[in-house]
């Protein structure tokens, strides 16, 4: 009975336990999921944000604007695309911890160029831009290279597959179209020195006197016209079906 008891109170304690993990499990995959909500809605206005300055305000605060925009902007697509090449394309992880090299300059220009939008002496911050035009169009320039080889190469990979798979269609429609015909029988005459016309009367005469002595008349052609042939007689070639037996109730 003790035993009995003891088992029964291990098994409580058990789904207690996994019941507090669970429910810890829970609040963490909640969690994730609002800071990552809140992480895009942050992106979403200051990407909107960005786009309005890059437009409608002019001189030094426009410009930086266009690079925090146009760095942003590149990271992200780059990063989309190898993290979805490489779910499918094992080699592409070196690409990935490559961009992720990338990444640690692209967030250091990112954070260097709003500090600069708040910069109160204008003239320092402008004396800068050139240096950080050119270290934006590196760092741009790279993840683009990333990103369109890792395109291209998918690219290659969807074109090599469907030709592999246009040979296979090709072979198997060929094989399709492929069926045995019975050679048709040799006509008569062809091939064969033709006789003199007293040859070809002596045969005419002859196949009158048989169709005479079997007793076939115009009845009889008519007759044979009129009544269907017997499917059973008919040639049969290797794709048909074979005909089904009539049934009587």
């Amino acid at each position: 009975m003790e035993a009995v008891i003891l088992i029964l109170g291990l098994l409580f304690f058990a789904f207690i336990a996994l019941g507090v993990y669970a429910g810890v499990k829970a609040i963490g995959v909640a969690k994730r999921g609002v800071d990552r909500t809140i992480t895009q809605a942050r992106r979403t206005v200051e990407d909107t944000a960005l786009r309005a300055k890059s437009y409608g305000q002019a001189g030094l605060g426009g410009e930086l604007a266009q690079l925090r925009l146009a760095l942003r902007t590149s990271m992200r697509a780059t990063q989309e695309a190898l993290e979805t090449g490489a779910a499918e394309d094992a080699s592409l992880s070196e690409s990935l911890g490559l961009f992720q090299r990338l990444s640690v300059h692209g967030r250091e220009l990112d954070d260097e160029l709003k500090r600069l939008e708040r910069e109160p002496d204008r003239t320092t911050a402008a004396s800068l831009l050139p240096g950080l035009k050119q270290r934006t169009e590196r760092i741009t320039h790279s993840a683009d290279s990333l990103r369109w080889a890792a395109r291209d190469r998918a690219r290659q990979f969807t074109d090599d597959d469907l030709d592999v798979l246009n040979a296979q269609i090709d072979v198997e429609a060929g094989a399709l179209r492929h069926w045995t015909v019975e050679p048709d029988e040799p006509v008569r005459g062809q091939g064969q020195p033709q006789g003199d016309g007293r040859d070809q009367g002596q045969e005419r005469r002859q196949g009158q006197g048989q169709g005479q002595g079997q007793g076939r008349g115009p009845a009889d052609d008519v007759a044979q016209a009129i009544t269907a042939p017997d499917p059973r007689r008919q040639n049969e070639y290797p794709w048909q079906k074979a005909a089904r037996p009539e049934t009587t109730n």
